[in-house]
C-alpha cells in the first residue's frame, strides 16, 4: 500500500477509494524517508513465546505499507523464562535498556498469562507500567493486545476488568461504529475477530476513560477503541493476529488439562469456528475420552489431522489491512529522528488532525 501525495481533492478521494493511503502536501515535504523501527513486548509465558512472535510478525509484513521495517522484539525480566525460552532471548530480543537508547516508531503489545485477577498483583506490572509510560511520551504510537488492554486501563484510566460468567471464545461478528477514523475508514464495516478471555471492559468504561471506541462486537463488547488523542495508543481486545489453527490448539490444551485433572469440566467448542463436520468429529472424540476415562482404559488421540483440513480464517485479511493503516499512519507523522515520537509540526494531543 504505497504512500502518496497529491494536491488535487478529486483525485485525492479516488486513490483513498483505490486503498492508498494519501500523505497530506505539507507533510510529504517534510518527510525523509526511512525505514520504521517497531517494538513487540513480548510478554507471552514460555509455551507460547515463539508462536506469538511469529504471529505478530506474520502480521506486520503481510500488511507493511513501506519499503523496509525493523521489527525490535523484547520482554521483561520480570518474567520468569525456563532456560530454552531464556536462550531464545538471548540470542534474538533486544533488551529494555537498547530500546529507549535507540527509540521506537511504534510499539506492540502482547497479552501475557496471569495468576488472579488482580493484576496489579502480577510479577509484570511494575515493569510493565514503566515501558507504557515510557512509550506514551517516546513513541508516536502504542498497540495494546487484550491483556494489555485492560492493564493499560487499570492503571492510566482507573478502569478494572470485571470477570465474566462464562468465557469468550471463538470467532466473532464485528462492525465499524465510527468510519470517520482513518484507521478504520477503508475496512470492512462488518468482519470477523477471534476472543479468548474471561474478562471484559465494558463499554460504559471505555467511555468514561475518554477512549474512542472504533469497532464493536454484534453483543456490544468494544473490540477496537483509542486513546482520546485518537492515535497514540491503540486497543485491542480481541486477538487478530491469531493463526487459522490458534483456537484448536487453546482447545486441544483445555482438552488435555480435563484428561490430566487439572480442568474439573470437558471446555466447550470456541463459537462459529468450527465447520459442522468438525464440530462433530469433535463431539465424537468428547464421548469417546468421557466414557475411555470413566472405564480407566487408553485414551484416543486427538483428531487434529482431520480437523486443521476444514478450518477456515475469517478475520486475516481486516487485520492485515487495520496494521497496515496503522503504520502507514504512523509514517506520516514520526520524526526522521525515531527517539522523538512526532515531527516538529504535529500535535501530540491530535497527531492525525481529527
Amino acid at each position: 500500500m504505497p504512500l502518496v501525495a497529491h494536491n488535487d481533492l478529486p483525485t485525492f478521494s479516488k486513490l483513498r477509494q483505490e486503498g492508498l493511503q494519501v500523505l497530506n502536501p505539507g507533510l510529504a515535504d517534510q518527510q525523509d524517508i526511512r525505514e520504521l523501527h517497531i517494538g513487540l513486548l513480548n510478554m507471552m509465558p514460555d509455551a507460547a513465546l515463539a508462536a506469538t512472535e511469529r504471529q505478530f510478525l506474520r502480521l506486520i509484513g503481510e500488511s507493511n505499507p513501506i519499503a523496509q521495517f525493523f521489527v525490535h522484539p523484547f520482554t521483561l525480566d520480570a518474567l520468569p523464562r525456563d532456560e530454552s525460552s531464556q536462550a531464545h532471548i538471548e540470542k534474538y530480543y533486544d533488551n529494555l535498556t537498547q530500546i529507549k537508547q535507540q527509540g521506537l516508531d511504534a510499539l506492540i503489545i502482547t497479552g501475557a498469562n496471569v495468576i488472579g485477577p488482580d493484576l496489579s498483583r502480577e510479577v509484570f506490572w511494575d515493569s510493565l507500567i514503566e515501558v507504557a509510560d515510557w512509550a506514551h511520551d517516546n513513541v508516536t504510537s502504542t498497540l495494546c493486545s487484550c491483556l494489555a488492554t485492560h492493564a493499560v486501563l487499570d492503571f492510566r484510566y482507573g478502569q478494572k476488568r470485571v470477570k465474566q460468567r462464562a468465557k469468550k471464545w471463538g470467532v466473532f461478528r464485528h462492525q465499524v461504529v465510527d468510519v470517520s477514523h482513518p484507521l478504520v475508514d477503508d475496512i470492512n464495516s462488518v468482519f470477523d475477530v477471534p476472543h479468548s478471555r474471561w474478562n471484559d471492559v465494558s463499554p460504559e468504561q471505555f467511555a468514561a476513560a475518554g477512549l474512542k471506541t472504533l469497532v464493536s462486537g454484534d453483543d456490544g463488547c468494544v473490540h477496537l477503541a483509542t486513546s482520546p488523542d485518537g492515535f497514540r495508543t491503540i486497543f485491542f481486545q480481541g486477538h487478530p493476529e491469531y493463526d487459522t489453527v490458534s483456537l484448536l490448539k487453546e482447545y486441544k490444551r483445555d482438552v488435555n488439562l480435563y484428561i490430566s485433572g487439572d480442568m474439573t469440566d470437558y471446555t466447550p467448542m470456541p463459537e462459529n469456528y468450527l465447520s459442522e463436520f468438525n464440530a462433530a468429529v469433535l463431539r465424537e472424540y468428547q464421548g469417546r475420552v468421557v466414557h475411555n476415562l470413566a472405564q480407566q482404559s487408553t485414551l484416543p488421540e486427538f483428531p487434529e489431522h482431520l480437523v486443521l483440513e476444514n478450518l477456515q480464517n475469517t478475520w486475516q485479511d481486516t487485520a492485515s489491512a487495520v496494521i497496515g493503516t496503522w503504520l502507514g499512519l504512523i509514517y506520516q507523522v514520526t520524526n526522521v529522528d525515531r527517539r522523538k515520537p512526532f515531527m516538529d509540526t504535529v500535535d501530540a494531543n491530535n497527531p492525525l488532525g481529527l
